[in-house]
Formats: structure tokens, C-alpha cells, sequence
């Protein structure tokens, strides 16, 4: 199948993030080329987000992804919620119908998707407290899990968090650790955190299971550890092909193959 030229009728996408990557870029550009759709995408930053919406909106923009730091504060700025990021109270996705924008958070059936098999009984550290961490403790509590602890420094949004879904708060990493150890949290980032293990490494060695959802770089060093230490490990960008999967059938009403998305993932980690 061909894409057509870039031409005045191709539809832009794009994505707003602090720390913009290729992974998105290149994961749905590809999957255009697989498909033969008259799409292009593009990543952002930006200092003005207000304006960044409104750019959205009166460019007919068809869609947005919403990275850090900006999955909460864009919310007063959309016209609709969809059910899941109302619920949430984060969004990751914006689809903008004809100048309507409707906020969406496909991070949510993600996460759900890739701890389906891990047994709810586990219990769990996660470390953030962000729009992300917000997605992954509602997946958890839906998923039957109970026995959580949310580390945040913040006790405004910690604590609030931790209760929302029924787990406990604390501020600080203590000596023991969890099972399921969990990072929703810049720590390991490109960035001048990059460096920076976001669990000590003997709480690593005693967990059974690490799930880091930083996506850029795809090798954090938390999960080069938990490889080292034999640990199952669930990765960021695993967490980012499923989203984003959804993010392209709700801009585009086309569902790729396994094996569009299947070449395509491996396109993105390829950069």
C-alpha cells in the first residue's frame, strides 16, 4: 500500500512533551507508510501550552499525544472528556473533531494489558504521583490489586493518590522494598537524571518484577539492573506501542495488523 505525497490534504498529528523522543515520531509515521495514509507526525515541546492547544484547535490539527509535564494541566483547556481520563483526571491523548477537542488517556488500558498476568496478590512499590502514576494506580486497583504503596515526595499529591485508590502513602524510599517494583517517575530519563537507579539496587535483587515506564532511553538503568539481576522486567516502550496504537485508530479509524505494529515497534526502538 502507498502513501500519497505530502501534500495540502495530508492530516498532521503531533505530540507535546518536556523532553520530546523519536519513538512516537517514528512509530506512527511508519505505521502511515504501512498503511498508505495521507498522515504525517510530528513531536513538540513546548513553554505556552494554552497556545499550544489553541494551535490545535484553529490548524485542525487531527491529534495529540500529552507526555509529561502536561498530561493534568491541559485538561481545563479541552472541551470533552472520554469516561477513562475523566476518571483519571489525566489525559494523554487529544482528538480534535472539527475544532472539538475531546481528551482521552489510552495509558491506562496499556498498563492493564501488561500486568494482566501478574497475579493481584503481589504487592507493589510505585514511585510518582504524576498524571502517568495516576493511569497505573487506577489500572492496579482495577485489576484487583491491594496491597500498594505509593512513594511521592509531595504529601498534596501523594497522599491524595494513594487514597484515591485505595493504597498507602509515604514520602520517602525505606529499607524494604516490594515484589512489583514500579517507576512512574523521570529518574533514568535522558536528562540530567540519566544516570540516576530510581530503587536502590538491593531493593532490585529482592523484587521479583520491574516495570519502569520511562520510554526514552528504551534501556533505563533501572532496567539494565533488573536484567543483570534475572529479574522479569516490563518496559516503557512496551507501555508507549500499545498506547499509541490506540492513539492511531482514534486519530485515523484504521486498526494496523500485528504485523504493521510489530514492524513498526521494531522501526522505533531501531533509532
Amino acid at each position: 500500500m502507498t502513501k500519497p505525497p505530502l501534500g495540502r490534504d495530508t492530516r498532521l498529528c503531533m505530540s507535546l512533551s518536556g523532553r520530546p523522543s523519536n519513538f512516537g515520531t517514528r512509530l506512527h509515521n511508519r505505521l502511515y507508510e504501512l498503511t498508505g495514509l495521507d498522515y504525517v507526525y510530528k513531536a513538540f515541546t513546548t513553554r505556552d501550552l494554552a497556545a499550544a492547544i489553541g494551535g490545535i484547535r484553529a490548524l485542525g490539527i487531527r491529534g495529540c499525544a500529552i507526555s509529561m509535564p502536561f498530561k493534568e494541566a491541559v485538561i481545563p483547556m479541552l472541551d470533552a472528556l472520554e469516561p477513562s481520563a475523566r476518571a483519571i483526571d489525566s489525559v494523554n491523548t487529544i482528538v480534535n473533531d472539527d475544532g472539538h477537542l475531546t481528551g482521552h488517556n489510552t495509558d491506562y488500558s496499556a498498563v492493564a494489558a501488561l500486568i494482566g498476568d501478574v497475579d493481584p496478590a503481589t504487592p507493589f512499590l510505585l514511585r510518582g504521583s504524576g498524571g502517568m502514576a495516576k493511569a497505573v494506580a487506577a489500572a492496579l486497583r482495577d485489576a484487583g490489586f491491594r496491597h500498594g504503596t505509593i512513594v511521592a515526595r509531595t504529601e498534596a499529591r501523594g497522599a491524595p493518590l494513594a487514597a484515591q485508590y485505595g493504597f498507602v502513602w509515604r514520602p520517602t524510599l525505606e529499607a524494604e522494598g516490594a515484589p512489583l517494583l514500579i517507576n512512574v517517575t523521570p529518574l533514568g530519563m535522558e536528562g540530567p537524571e540519566a544516570e540516576t537507579l530510581a530503587f536502590p539496587e538491593p531493593m532490585i535483587a529482592a523484587a521479583q518484577i520491574v516495570f519502569d515506564v520511562v520510554t526514552l532511553p528504551v534501556e533505563t538503568p533501572l532496567l539494565r539492573a533488573a536484567e543483570r539481576l534475572g529479574k522479569r522486567r516490563i518496559l516503557g516502550a512496551d507501555v508507549m506501542v500499545l498506547q499509541a496504537i490506540e492513539q492511531f485508530r482514534l486519530y485515523t479509524g484504521v486498526t494496523p495488523t500485528a504485523a504493521q505494529v510489530a514492524e513498526a515497534a521494531a522501526f522505533a526502538r531501531a533509532a
